[in-house]
């Protein structure tokens, strides 16, 4: 008997618990529960905050929820940031709103260019100037690259004619950033009106669409000449405009104007301090932006009577919605370096509150080790997230095992014909040489599916995958530990186009 009793006491122990091996603690991310990410996808995306557009109540409501989450989560403010009160989380942007465009014409001899036609006025009041044209190629100075358009040049009480973007690239991003460069450098220099060739690879009817209409941007404050001067932007593809314009010596340009009015809207910043002594200085910069469209009267999009709210639930309350459940799983067990949670405002209307942070830093940049962005159009494939520059920006590792543990797989740069990786947010950060990829709801190529809901009034809370939106806000958290705790940081690629910025900022 003495056997078969020996055995059983052997099971019964292998059986029973071993209470001297402690399990590790569960990260807070793995218990975030679907319902709070519902709640703040449908609050963000609710009616009543009538499309979150910048400058404009809903906006400011959606900025005051997430400083209140942050409050409750006890995310702190950036220690310093006093420009909107003592221990604020807002940065205050300042905008420049623009009206609609004015009646005109621009007359080169003998060709006659209709305002909301041939061209439409980017900036300037009511003009009547029939003054000497003078051609300054892109119209741009940069001695680190060799620009300098001016050379040789007199153009004080002219107007001057460029052309769009740069030597390197034609993106529309990159055209509407070089062109405001464009009016103040010329401004400097004396001229008294700027016509642009607008060559960028997008319809001429799409341009008069989105820019004729009334239009943002960063205010710049002391009422510069550069804020007054005449810009035009001229349909370059028509090549009579463009031969017209750079055969003549003098141009007539007459314009009704634009009325412009300087509005507020704010950059939403809470800070979780890193718990390593030796490295918490250092910091992951987490973003999404918070805006959108508006209603239908400013959205310019397809609605009905009985649907005039662009609610963006997909762009991008869903961005947003990681940026909080980040705020609550690292604010209880915060990672070795710091984390910045940045929602940003401005977005819609040429990436400004970006570019904003980007020029007026709460933190040193220097001190930034990467930049996790979220934004998206929308999704149609809920078992992978896809991740704007991947390959480039040096932390694949732990993405993908982020991704995994929550049971998504990881599809690098979605549609490179699209140029994503420039399109959103990230890129005003990585421009300062900061390796910042952008963490998007999955797909793989552009079609049907991802555009029906994009900018429509149909991208509603209620079509939105909740457990997807869980998995990937968790995702997204659990990767911006692991690149917090990583020994060595990320780097770009080697070859990168941004790789230069890196060295310059870090010092390397």
């Amino acid at each position: 008997m003495r056997t078969p009793l020996l055995l059983l006491f052997l099971i019964l122990k292998i059986s029973q618990p071993s209470f001297s091996q402690k399990k590790p603690p569960v990260l807070p991310e793995f218990q975030i529960k679907k319902a709070e990410a519902e709640a703040h996808m449908r609050f963000l995306a609710a009616d009543e905050l009538l499309g979150r557009r910048t400058g404009e109540q809903g906006n400011a409501v959606a900025a005051r929820y997430i400083a209140e989450q942050f409050r409750k989560l006890g995310v702190t403010s950036v220690p310093g940031n006093t420009a909107s009160g003592t221990g604020t989380y807002y940065q205050n942007v300042p905008f420049e709103k623009m009206g609609l465009s004015g009646a005109g014409e621009i007359t080169a001899d003998t060709e006659v260019m209709k305002s909301g036609q041939d061209w439409i006025l980017m900036n300037g009041g009511e003009t009547n100037l029939k003054a000497p044209i003078v051609y300054a190629g892109f119209g741009l100075e940069n001695a680190a690259k060799s620009w300098d358009d001016y050379k040789g040049l007199d153009v004080k009480g002219k107007i001057v004619l460029v052309e769009s973007g740069t030597l390197e690239t034609q993106t529309p991003s990159e055209i509407i950033t070089t062109s405001i460069e464009k009016r103040k450098i010329a401004a400097d220099k004396g001229a008294i009106g700027v016509i642009e060739l607008f060559n960028a690879p997008i319809p001429w009817n799409i341009v008069i669409r989105n820019f004729d209409r009334e239009k943002m941007s960063l205010g710049e404050g002391d009422k510069s000449a550069s804020s007054s001067i005449p810009h035009a932007w001229v349909n370059g593809k028509e090549a009579k405009f463009a031969r017209a314009l750079r055969a003549v010596k003098e141009v007539d340009f007459k314009t009704a104007g634009r009325k412009s009015q300087t509005i507020n809207s704010y950059n939403v910043a809470g800070l979780i301090e890193g718990t390593d002594p030796k490295l918490k200085e250092e910091y992951v910069l987490l973003t999404a932006h918070y805006d959108h469209i508006g209603t239908g009267k400013q959205g310019g999009q397809a609605f009905t009577p009985e649907d005039s709210i662009f609610n963006g639930a997909r762009d991008n309350a869903f961005g947003v919605v990681a940026l909080l459940t980040a705020a609550e799983a690292l604010s209880k067990n915060p990672p070795k370096r710091s984390v910045l949670i940045v929602a940003l405002t401005g977005e819609e209307v040429g990436l400004l509150g970006g570019k904003y942070y980007a020029s007026h830093p709460l933190m040193p940049l220097n001190k930034c080790i990467f930049n996790m962005n979220s934004d998206g159009a929308g999704y149609n494939d809920t078992t992978i997230v896809s991740v704007m520059g991947l390959d480039r920006t040096g932390a694949r590792a732990e993405i993908e095992t982020a991704s995994k543990a929550f049971g998504l797989g990881v599809f690098a740069d979605p549609s490179p014909e699209q140029g994503l990786f420039d399109r959103s947010d990230n890129v005003s950060f990585a421009k300062e040489g900061i390796p910042a990829p952008t963490f998007t709801p999955g797909f793989k190529e552009f079609n049907g599916d991802i555009m029906k809901n994009y900018h429509q009034v149909s991208d509603n809370p209620e079509t939105v995958n909740f457990n997807y939106l869980l998995k990937f806000s968790q995702a997204f958290t659990y990767a911006t530990r692991l690149i917090a705790d990583r020994k060595v940081v990320p780097q770009w690629s080697p070859g990168d186009k941004y790789e230069p910025a890196a060295k310059k900022l870090y010092g390397k």
